[in-house]
């Protein structure tokens, strides 16, 4: 939810009583591994999307074009009469290539403009005379070695329309943000499935609407809308996949939502190498969507939710079902959990007060005190610069030299593993203990990125491979971290401000990446410089492993100060993550939301 907003997609209040219904019908069965398979299949092309921009907006070598048919090229010292022979040899933005026109005429033609020769009747590449400039009115040629046609070369988004083009990735971005916001809310109020349903058949609609756009805006306004769905899709599967799963599979199977975002980065790079023109690369991609749409509507509402609104008979009939593929025979009764809920409810009814108050609690309450202001500033930094480095590290991996194809595929593909490692470490060593050090090292290796020659590529690519890997196992731990870190009033607030944070640093990556103009590493640099500084910050944070959930601002200022407080070892461990869960339910995921 949005900084303000009590609740996005979240489970019902009711969701930690309910969770005994696991303990009847299984905590991941047979059931719960088709829902999850089948539901968390539609992140793959989530993943597609995000990152399709990185070869659909390539702007490949080009110059001015000439008014009338070319008899004679020359660049440097080599001559021909096909332009196509002389992109091999064109080495940077400021050459040009003189040519020769049936008519005789003699022109230099540079990427942004163009220039007649007065007087000339020689062809030769040095010439200090006198020169017409003109513009480029006549287009550009483009190089067609590698990519037949990109959004670039299909409306001239070069010269003084190149910043249209590098829009292309902030604006999706920014649809990114607004789909988390209305879709996770939708999710609330009509059901995580009819919002799967929806979202994964716009991503279908909107996908293949791409490739059959007539110019730039209208391109840029239906990615806009793929971008909202494919967000909005992201938020509900991890409510969804959550509710179905119990407590012994649920940090795990929550986790790895996101490595089927990671596999849909090496589907865009395998899609890329194989096709070559932007609309044909662009509906293959958006494919990956049909079996899904196909068989989605078989997915059922998820139980918890259908409890929060009362139908309960509908919520017994999901259970006899769960129940029965896991091969359960005598399934929980509904009617069972609703006496042990009512006397929850009686128990806890001094706790209404609190609730209602809960309500009231503002973005101002993060700041509450000197301790918890310091640990927000230091918390949403985190979110920012997870986002940052983790499109950063994705956007600039084809920029790295060699094979650019195999590069976004190793960016994808590194991410799997620390989604392994991220869940280990939460558990084995901490929260802290491990977001801390692979923040610092993520610092560290763009540190290294920077003193690698340009020419050592397989070594400058590793680095990338390391530091994503760095910055992937950090951005994973921080959704449960920030959970952990803040009480009950405001931990629904305080995980959504840290998403807007990180919608914030989704936005801003693509314009880092492209102060490669100003300088080329400068995007890691400025990556290492906040990494280093969330790092260094996040050793003031206190340690949540094994502390139980905090339910006040007192309480959660007093977190890390109390020395009796439980063990890494102790129960509580177990329980604060199953509930950090529950709560997280209120949270949009990455990519990185995600």
């Amino acid at each position: 939810p949005p900084p303000g907003q009590q609740r996005g997609p979240s489970a019902p209040a009711m969701a930690p009583r309910w969770e005994r219904l696991f303990d009847s019908v299984g905590h991941f069965g047979r059931f719960q591994a088709c829902v999850y398979f089948a539901s968390v299949f539609q992140s793959i092309s989530c993943g597609i999307h995000y990152l399709a921009s990185v070869f659909m907006a390539v702007t490949p070598k080009f110059v001015c074009s000439v008014p009338g048919n070319v008899t004679s090229i020359l660049f440097n010292n080599s001559s021909s009469s096909r332009i196509e022979d002389i992109w091999t040899l064109w080495t940077s933005t400021k050459n040009y290539i003189v040519v020769q026109l049936e008519n005789g005429e003699i022109w230099e033609l540079d990427q942004c403009s163009r220039s007649k020769r007065e007087g000339s009747l020689y062809l030769a590449y040095e010439y200090s005379g006198n020169k017409s400039v003109f513009s480029c009115s006549d287009g550009y040629i483009y190089d067609h070695t590698k990519w037949k046609s990109t959004i670039v070369t299909e409306w001239d988004l070069v010269c003084h329309r190149e910043w249209l083009a590098k829009l292309t990735q902030p604006t999706f971005m920014l649809g990114v943000l607004f789909g988390a916001v209305i879709f996770g809310d939708m999710a609330d109020r009509v059901g995580r499935r009819y919002i799967m349903w929806f979202t994964s058949t716009g991503q279908f609609l909107f996908g293949i609407a791409v490739a059959f756009t007539f110019d730039y805006y209208s391109f840029v306004i239906i990615r806009f809308l793929l971008a909202m769905v494919s967000s909005g899709y992201l938020v509900v599967v991890f409510v969804y996949v959550t509710e179905y799963v119990g407590i012994k599979a649920r940090t795990w199977a929550s986790m790895h939502v996101h490595a089927f975002f990671a596999v849909g980065i090496m589907a865009v790079a395998l899609v890329g190498y194989l096709v070559r023109t932007w609309w044909i690369y662009q509906i293959f991609l958006s494919v990956t969507t049909l079996p899904f749409v196909l068989c989605c509507w078989m997915l059922p509402e998820t139980p918890f939710w259908l409890l929060s609104e009362g139908r309960y008979e509908e919520a017994q009939k999901v259970v006899n079902v769960m129940a029965r593929w896991n091969k359960v025979s005598t399934p929980c009764k509904i009617s069972e959990l609703c006496s042990v809920q009512q006397d929850d409810l009686v128990s806890c009814r001094m706790g209404d007060n609190d609730i209602s108050t809960a309500k009231k609690h503002s973005i101002l309450d993060l700041f509450y005190n000197w301790h918890i202001a310091r640990r927000t500033i230091t918390v949403w930094l985190i979110w920012f610069t997870g986002s940052l480095g983790y499109y950063v590290f994705s956007l600039s991996s084809v920029n790295l030299g060699g094979n650019e194809y195999l590069n976004l595929f190793l960016i994808g593909a590194v991410e799997l593993p620390a989604y392994v490692v991220a869940c280990i470490g939460m558990d084995k060593l901490g929260r802290r203990n491990t977001l801390t050090p692979f923040l610092i090292s993520s610092a560290v290796i763009c540190a290294l990125i920077m003193l690698i020659p340009q020419d050592f590529s397989i070594l400058s690519i590793l680095a990338n491979m390391a530091g994503k890997f760095a910055i992937g196992v950090a951005f994973g731990l921080i959704y449960l971290y920030t959970a952990e870190l803040y009480p009950t009033v405001v931990r629904s607030l305080a995980v959504g401000s840290g998403s807007m944070m990180c919608r914030v640093g989704s936005i801003v990556a693509p314009f880092c990446v492209y102060l490669t103009s100003v300088w080329i590493f400068m995007p890691q640099l400025l990556v290492g410089i906040m990494a280093f500084l969330s790092g260094m910050l996040t050793l003031m944070l206190p340690e949540t492993l094994g502390k139980p959930l905090t339910n006040t601002l007192a309480e959660a200022a007093e977190l890390g100060t109390n020395k009796n407080s439980c063990s890494g070892k102790s129960p509580p461990a177990q329980s604060g993550a199953v509930l950090e869960k529950i709560e997280m339910l209120s949270q949009e995921s990455h990519s990185p939301d995600e």
